[in-house]
């Protein structure tokens, strides 16, 4: 018992696997304010660009609902919903392109990173320029 716990230590605690944490904590938020953008920016504007429609409100009715004669819904309707699928495919198309924003962006930092030239070599301290200065008067 005592050595799986062990194990379990070593594996929670690695570096990827807290890394990865963060990643989908973060990548969950960063799906919320993505799709807040296409919901209350985006999709709107699309929308008026269109004549104010809805996007959610586009339907390919089957078969209407039927009601009773007190107006209550006894079937309701069949209808495909491709006003929401268009605002789904608009929504991952906005979140895949934050993505590769972004990582291109991290790429871009870490090049630089790399290229930039390597610090001088340190030179001799103080104390091993008076050693050699004493060892060659010495000689």
């Amino acid at each position: 018992m005592k050595k799986m716990i062990e194990e379990f230590k070593k594996f929670a605690f690695k570096g990827n696997v807290v890394d990865m944490a963060v990643g989908v904590i973060i990548g969950g938020a960063f799906g919320k304010i993505v799709t807040s953008l296409v919901n209350d920016v985006v999709m709107p504007l699309l929308g008026a660009l269109i004549g104010g429609m809805d996007f959610k409100a586009f339907k390919l009715v089957l078969s209407p609902a039927v009601l009773n004669e007190a107006g209550e819904v006894v079937t309701p309707e069949a209808a495909i919903l491709y006003g929401n699928f268009i605002q789904n495919v608009v929504d991952f198309l906005l979140i895949a392109l934050s993505i590769f924003m972004f990582i291109k962006i991290m790429n871009n930092f870490k090049k630089k990173e790399e290229a930039a030239p390597p610090p001088p070599p340190a030179g001799p301290t103080t104390e091993e320029l008076l050693t050699e200065i004493r060892d060659l008067l010495k000689k």
